[in-house]
C-alpha cells in the first residue's frame, strides 16, 4: 500500500485554534495509509508583488510552497472571520497561488471549519471559489461544518463530539479516494 502524505493547514494563527484542533483530530482519524501533517502559517509575511519581485519568495513561504508542492494532498481548516476566510490564510494561498510553478493546480484537496453558530458555511464557500479559480481538485462532499465549535471539544482540544468525529473521518476517505483515482 502506498501512503498517502496530505499537509494540513490551519486557517487561524490562534495558540488554541479550534481549527488546528480540527486538523489534529483528522490526523488521528485518517484512513490507514493517509499521512497528515499539519504546516502553520505563523511568521509568512503579507503578500507584496514588489518584494516577490524584488526578493523572491520568504523562506517562511518558500517553505509552505516547498511543503504543499511535495504532497499528495491538501488539507485546510478554516475559521469563520467577518462571514469569509481569515487574511492569515488568504494571504497564505496569493502566496501559493504565484507563478508558473504553483504548486495548487491540479492538487487534490479537502476543507472543513470550525466555528460558531452556522460553523464556517460562508468561509467554506468562499474558500471553495479561492481554490477552484487556482484549479484545486477539490473534494465536493461530506462538507465538515463543525457549529458551536467551543462545545465540540474538551479543555484539551480533543474532538469529542462522534457526529463530526465521523464527518471528518469520511471526508478523509473521500480525500484518500481522490488522491488514488489519479494514480
Amino acid at each position: 500500500m502506498t501512503t498517502i502524505n496530505a499537509i494540513a493547514i490551519p486557517g487561524s494563527l490562534r495558540s488554541r485554534s479550534l481549527n488546528r484542533a480540527a486538523l489534529v483530530a483528522a490526523s488521528e482519524l485518517a484512513p490507514a495509509g493517509l499521512e497528515i501533517a499539519i504546516h502553520g502559517l505563523e511568521g509568512i509575511p503579507l503578500y507584496n508583488a514588489d518584494d516577490e519581485g524584488a526578493t523572491g519568495f520568504p523562506s517562511r513561504v518558500a517553505a509552505l510552497r516547498e511543503a504543499v508542492a511535495g504532497a499528495d494532498a491538501l488539507l485546510i481548516a478554516t475559521p469563520e472571520y467577518n462571514s469569509s476566510v481569515t487574511g492569515a490564510l488568504k494571504n497564505a494561498i496569493d502566496w501559493l497561488s504565484r507563478g508558473p510553478d504553483s504548486p495548487l493546480p491540479g492538487k487534490p484537496a479537502a476543507i472543513l471549519g470550525a466555528g460558531g453558530r452556522f460553523g464556517t458555511l460562508r468561509a467554506q464557500l468562499h474558500l471553495r471559489e479561492i481554490l477552484l479559480g487556482n484549479r484545486v481538485d477539490l473534494v465536493l462532499s461530506p462538507q465538515v461544518m463543525i457549529d458551536l465549535a467551543p462545545t465540540r471539544f474538551d479543555d484539551d482540544l480533543r474532538l469529542t463530539d462522534d457526529r463530526f468525529r465521523d464527518q471528518i473521518a469520511r471526508l478523509l476517505e473521500a480525500l484518500a479516494e481522490k488522491v488514488a483515482s489519479r494514480d
